[in-house]
This record gives C-alpha cells, sequence and structure tokens, in this order.
C-alpha cells in the first residue's frame, strides 16, 4: 500500500488488537508509525513495548495522554504532577518526542473555568522543564466543549495557544484533532498562528457523525462518514507548515467490535482517499 508515509495508527483505533497484534498488523499492512496509549503499554510492560515497536521499525508519534491538572486539593495536584512526570519519562522510553496532554475538568462544584485553565497553566510551568530533559514536548489538546465540565477546560486551538505560549515552542505546543476542532470558525485562523510559531505538535484525524451515542466519548466516526471535509483540514495544517505524521484516532465502539486488521486496513485505505495525497 502505497501513500502511507504520513499516516500513523493511533492505538485506540484498534485497541480490540494486543501490542503484539498491531505490530504484526502494522508490518502486514505497510504501515510505518504508531501513536500509543499508556494503559496498554503499561498492561504489556513499558521495556517490552519500546523493544517491540523498536525491533518491528516502528516510529511511536505520539503516547497519550498526559494531563487531567485542575485539581485544587493539594494532594490531588502532587499527585497528578508525579503522574505527568512519569508520563514524560515513558514517552522519552519509548521514542516519541510528543505526549498528549488533556487538560481535565472542572472540580466537583467548581464552575470556574478560568481558574481551572490557570491551573494548568501553573501545572506546565513545573512540567515543561522536566519535558526538555527528556527531549519530550507537552501537546495540549483542546477538546470540544461538550467535555468542558467533565474531562477538559481547554475547548478551542486559541486557548490551547494562550496556555502554549506562555512556554517555548520546544516544550509546549498544541495537538489539532478535526473531531473537536472542526465547529470553531476561528480555527483556521489558530492554526495559522500555531504554525507561525512552530507550536503544531500533533495532528489527529477523525470524522464527527450523529446521532452521538449514549456518554458522547466514543462517537468519533470514520473517515468520510461525517460532516468534515478531511482533506480542507489537512491542506490548513500543511499551509501552516506542518508536515509530521498525521494520526488516525477514532473512537467507536462499532469498529472494536470488528476484527482489529480488518479495521486497520480499511483506515488506511480512507485515509488514502480523504486525506492522503
Amino acid at each position: 500500500m502505497t501513500g502511507l508515509d504520513r499516516f500513523s495508527i493511533n492505538q485506540m483505533t484498534v485497541r480490540q488488537l494486543s501490542l503484539p497484534e498491531l505490530v504484526a498488523a502494522c508490518a502486514g499492512s505497510g504501515i510505518g508509525k504508531v501513536g500509543l496509549w499508556r494503559e496498554p503499554v503499561r498492561a504489556y510492560g513499558l521495556r517490552e513495548t519500546a523493544a517491540l515497536v523498536r525491533s518491528a521499525g516502528l516510529e511511536v508519534t505520539t503516547l497519550c495522554r498526559g494531563g487531567f491538572l485542575t485539581a485544587t486539593a493539594p494532594a490531588e495536584r502532587a499527585t497528578a504532577l508525579a503522574d505527568n512526570r512519569r508520563a514524560v519519562e515513558e514517552a522519552a522510553a519509548l521514542g516519541t518526542d510528543t505526549l498528549v496532554l488533556v487538560s481535565g475538568g472542572l472540580p466537583p462544584g467548581d464552575k470556574d473555568l478560568r481558574a481551572a485553565r490557570e491551573r494548568v497553566a501553573d501545572a506546565l510551568a513545573e512540567l515543561a522543564p522536566h519535558a526538555e530533559e527528556h527531549g519530550v514536548r507537552l501537546a495540549v489538546e483542546p477538546l470540544h466543549p461538550m467535555f468542558a465540565a467533565d474531562r477538559c477546560v481547554v475547548s478551542t486551538l486559541a486557548q490551547a495557544l494562550d496556555l502554549a505560549e506562555r512556554f517555548p515552542a520546544h516544550q509546549v505546543g498544541v495537538a489539532v484533532d478535526t473531531y473537536h476542532v472542526w465547529w470553531d470558525d476561528q480555527a483556521p485562523a489558530q492554526i495559522a498562528r500555531a504554525g507561525a510559531g512552530g507550536r503544531i505538535h500533533a495532528f489527529q484525524l477523525a470524522d464527527w457523525t450523529t446521532p452521538l451515542p449514549a456518554g458522547v466519548l466514543n462517537g468519533r466516526g470514520r473517515l468520510g462518514d461525517g460532516s468534515i471535509d478531511l482533506r480542507e483540514w489537512c491542506g490548513r495544517v500543511a499551509a501552516a507548515g506542518y508536515t509530521g505524521p498525521v494520526e488516525v484516532e477514532i473512537f467507536n465502539e462499532d469498529l472494536w467490535a470488528r476484527d482489529g486488521r480488518e479495521v486497520l486496513r480499511e483506515t488506511a485505505e480512507l485515509f488514502l482517499e480523504h486525506a492522503g495525497g
């Protein structure tokens, strides 16, 4: 299969595959890049995972995820910071230079989004130097506003860049995920802003399909099934100077119920049809 030089399969898209199965399926499909998640890596073993992907010649494009940095209680904040330092070290061990951060939602009873974002900034100030020491960049990912309360108080690229720009670009940038930003008419200008500052550290694709499922988290659509002009978004990111990997990250119960190897091959084909070239 040709034209997949920049294509990366995010592990969550085919989470039904074990790590050895995923690595073998990538090799069989001519896919050379993969985005990994901490939970399955931890379950398989960090050293074992690093050796597995290295022996297969796979490039780890990102590690998901760090973050959840909005707690107000000192003990909870200390725990979160320690976990994120470990995440940085895990990313370095896996050979990726990018750790994706999801900021976290509002603590119980809290209604102050602005203050929560400031706590994220405070945490970044502590984590960014540690990340630099390990050759890892932090990529702040804005999530769709429907997740602002419980998962991510950073909802727009503008908000993510306002945080990232407090730090050097080689320390902190943003992750652009079409699923989360396609609705925002300010996003194209913010992509240009991010590109001009060298802050697009990750680019991910998923489509927006409706109706959303219960719980909404696992409602991402296959490429081409929904409302997003994926090729246009790829063009915008390219025009901003981004030449790195393009991850496909889809949370979808129907895909997880299918054979993972088939889903992987299909996803690569849909990438070529709707985003590649």
